[in-house]
């Protein structure tokens, strides 16, 4: 919290809210065998296969925006659980493609039942999943999704504290 503010920060509320999110998640689906992390790329792997694509390990990465080093780690994680296949892509030997074997799609479909369970008892307060508050909530989250942030330098002039 920042000093003389009446009560929390939105930075601060927003890390608590992802923080409730990712352990709820986390207990959610420890039956399942999987981590929150693991459920956002099997997740995203499974609704962008329904779509057609086959994605390299890059693209997923853009599309859940982790880090490409931790989707290779998580990737390789869930090829060893059975879940995944990785293969190399034709047109880009540098590439790896993924892809959700039978096994990894039943897992992410449980996974994403018990996920939108967690999600409409979180949005309740708001008047569930498909109320109006949800929605606008949604529009300004992805509102600051979006913007850019610029990391500054830990000397840079505009970070410093000015004093009078």
């Amino acid at each position: 919290m920042s000093k003389g503010s009446p009560g929390p920060t939105p930075g601060f509320l927003v890390w608590r809210l992802a923080n409730k999110w990712r352990v709820a998640v986390d207990r959610a689906l420890a039956p399942l065998g999987l981590t929150h992390a693991q459920y956002s790329l099997v997740a995203s792997l499974y609704g962008m296969q329904r779509d057609g694509e086959r994605p390299s390990q890059r693209r997923l990465a853009d599309h859940t925006g982790l880090e490409a080093l931790y989707v290779s780690k998580l990737a390789r994680a869930l090829e060893s659980a059975g879940l995944i296949g990785r293969t190399r892509d034709p047109r880009d030997p540098r590439a790896v493609q993924l892809a959700l074997t039978e096994q990894g799609e039943a897992v992410t479909q449980q996974a994403v039942a018990a996920v939108q369970d967690l999600l409409q008892q979180l949005l309740e307060p708001l008047g569930g999943l498909d109320a109006p508050r949800t929605r606008a909530f949604t529009d300004e989250l992805i509102t600051l999704l979006d913007a850019p942030l610029a990391p500054s330098a830990p000397n840079d002039e505009s970070t410093r504290r000015r004093t009078p």
